[in-house]
């Protein structure tokens, strides 16, 4: 005898985020806590809960639905495959997730009386919650800043504002400083000419000084002739 049931889940992420998830093997190791082997190619096969869960995907469409077959090591071999039917679905608080579960062995109930609730849906709500709270889910939207508060970037632009005014007075120092240095130049240049020019004056009249002021040839005296008698 087989039978089937309905269980339903609020998980806080995207319905993308979920059937991405799902059917990735590193994803779905780390939302469950156990090993698994996922892939998202229909046909291919799946296991979940380090091998106790095996199965087949049967039918994928993303962001929607997964379908997949699915057996544990309680199966005996008189039993066929049961098949699980996800269904997802956006509501405010995260995707509502359908989960029906149906050709199961009658006297296997223990999946609906809390193993779906116990090893995935509680694993899924931590899983994506954290991942929420870390930036990596869902983006938040920015708080808006409170009353009174200016955005940093006003203020960045105020002070670029504020450094491009004072450039004016630095360049305009600097000219001054320059002028200034050009003319004291100028006045080092003209006092030393000055002083150059007072030097020779000096050494000329030193050297007019050195002559003696009587030295003047000496005329030479032509012997008088004697007269004849």
């Amino acid at each position: 005898m087989q039978y089937a049931y309905t269980l339903t889940a609020t998980i806080p992420a995207s319905a993308q985020e979920i059937y991405d998830a799902w059917l990735d093997t590193l994803a779905h190791t780390e939302m469950t806590g156990s090993e698994a082997v996922m892939s998202d190619v229909i046909g291919a096969e799946v296991e979940a809960w380090d091998g106790y869960i095996s199965g087949r995907n049967l039918e994928l469409v993303p962001g929607e639905r997964i379908v997949q077959s699915w057996r544990t090591t309680d199966f005996t071999d008189e039993h066929e495959d049961s098949i699980i039917t996800i269904t997802l679905e956006e509501v405010d608080d995260g995707t509502l997730l359908t989960l029906v579960h149906s050709k199961v062995p009658e006297a296997q109930k223990s999946y609906e009386q809390g193993g779906w609730e116990t090893h995935y849906f509680e694993p899924m709500k931590t899983y994506f919650g954290a991942r929420q709270g870390a930036g990596t889910g869902r983006k938040v939207k920015a708080a808006k800043p409170k009353a009174g508060t200016k955005p940093k970037t006003k203020a960045k632009a105020k002070t670029k504002a504020k450094a491009k005014a004072k450039t004016p007075a630095k360049s305009k120092t600097t000219s001054k400083t320059k002028r200034a240095a050009a003319s004291t130049k100028s006045k080092l240049a003209g006092k030393k000419a000055k002083a150059a020019a007072g030097s020779k004056e000096k050494a000329k009249r030193s050297v007019a000084k050195a002559k003696p002021k009587g030295a003047k040839k000496a005329k030479r005296r032509t012997p008088k002739s004697k007269s004849r008698r």
